[in-house]
């Protein structure tokens, strides 16, 4: 009797533990010690990663992960090009258990382009469109886009977009270069995100045109953004009035109004503090999990996180904190489920910081922990 109580307590404690932490999937750039995607255990109390990965699954520079809405499909790109290991682009499906994150490797299938360095799923989980950032300047990136199949599995490009470089910075804007590819939130828009053109554009989801589902905007087709500014990743707010877009180049993020595919620039703000002469890369952004607070990265010699509170009245931004990500290069970063921690992945230090944040007031805090991984690129939290 004695025992079997022992043992239900015990079930208990094993119980309480499992449910205290969270499956965490990190992305990877694997030309050093890195191996592919890594799934850790995140503790939801205390902000601690387990420094023991329970799994690691192959795969050549998994540099970009795409989650399903049900968390049972995981989609990575193989940021390939010329020089490497495999000199092909290419994207990959997995089968995923939504408890554990543990990942079954599905297909992997070609994206005609170079370096794709993003992806993002229709909002019916039917394509995958992939963003080719493409080095080289011949041929340069492109958009590919990929059917999803029976059981999540990728089916060959049907869909191809092209684009123009803006030629403003010689060295960088000689050719486009596709850095990430975005639905707006009720699904009918897909915006594409060009560093070499310095502009952001617009089309038309429509799946029954099964081979090619997105269509140019008529009207307005895309958004000039200022010249030599790059912009770079792009996040809509939740109700889908408004986007905002890292500028890489210029080191800023901007605020787009946002109606009906047509986007309004509305408003920049420049990262690095005033009379900053060093090096600048915006880079990464999300909002915070109430939405309250939208965080952005700088690179460069820069280096930093900043927390900006969101006017629910018009979108416009107000820097709330600024905190040193104690690293090198913060290429990506993910706010834990319930807003009380910020992972930050540093690429060129190989490490995942961990700090305390605080919900309310948004501002970043202490460091909680250092994990040690080569060449960090994405961090995603398979939260439950």
């Amino acid at each position: 009797m004695v025992f079997k109580v022992l043992l239900g307590s015990l079930g208990l404690v094993l119980g309480a533990s499992s449910a205290m932490a969270t499956p965490l999937l990190i992305g990877t750039y694997t030309g050093g010690q890195s191996k592919g995607i890594y799934l850790y255990n995140f503790d939801d109390r205390t902000g601690h990663i387990d420094p023991h990965p329970a799994q690691v699954t192959a795969a050549e520079n998994p540099s970009w992960l795409v989650l399903s809405t049900d968390h049972r499909l995981l989609y990575a790109v193989d940021e390939n090009g010329e020089g490497g290991r495999d000199p092909v682009g290419r994207a990959s499906a997995f089968r995923m258990d939504p408890a554990s994150g543990r990942l079954t490797f599905i297909n992997r299938m070609s994206s005609l382009g170079a370096e794709p360095t993003h992806a993002g799923l229709s909002k019916d989980g039917r394509y995958l469109f992939v963003a080719n950032y493409a080095v080289s300047a011949d041929p340069g990136g492109i958009l590919s886009v990929l059917p999803v199949g029976k059981g999540g599995a990728l089916e060959p490009v049907t869909q191809v977009k092209t684009y123009r470089a803006s030629m403003v910075n010689p060295d960088r804007q000689a050719s486009p270069h596709i850095h990430s590819v975005v639905s707006s939130p009720d699904g009918r828009f897909v915006f594409v995100q060009d560093l070499g053109g310095d502009r952001v554009y617009a089309y038309r989801y429509d799946p029954a045109r099964r081979e090619t589902p997105l269509s140019a905007l008529r009207d307005q087709p895309f958004t000039e953004m200022p010249k030599g500014s790059g912009p770079r990743h792009l996040v809509f707010s939740r109700d889908g009035r408004h986007a905002y877009v890292t500028l890489e180049m210029s080191g800023q993020v901007a605020v787009l109004d946002h109606v009906d595919g047509r986007l309004t620039l509305r408003q920049t703000i420049t990262l690095a503090p005033e009379g900053f002469a060093g090096k600048v890369g915006a880079a990464a952004l999300h909002f915070s999990p109430d939405g309250r607070f939208l965080s952005v990265t700088d690179r460069g010699s820069d280096n930093h996180l900043l927390s900006f509170k969101v006017s629910p009245e018009d979108g416009s931004l107000q820097l709330v904190d600024r905190r040193a990500v104690e690293g090198d290069e913060p290429r990506e970063f993910a706010f834990s489920p319930d807003g009380r921690f910020v992972l930050i992945a540093n690429q060129r230090s190989h490490g995942i910081k961990v700090f305390r944040r605080d919900p309310v007031g948004g501002a970043v805090g202490q460091e909680v922990q250092t994990l040690n991984i080569d060449q960090a690129s994405d961090i995603k939290f398979v939260a439950r």
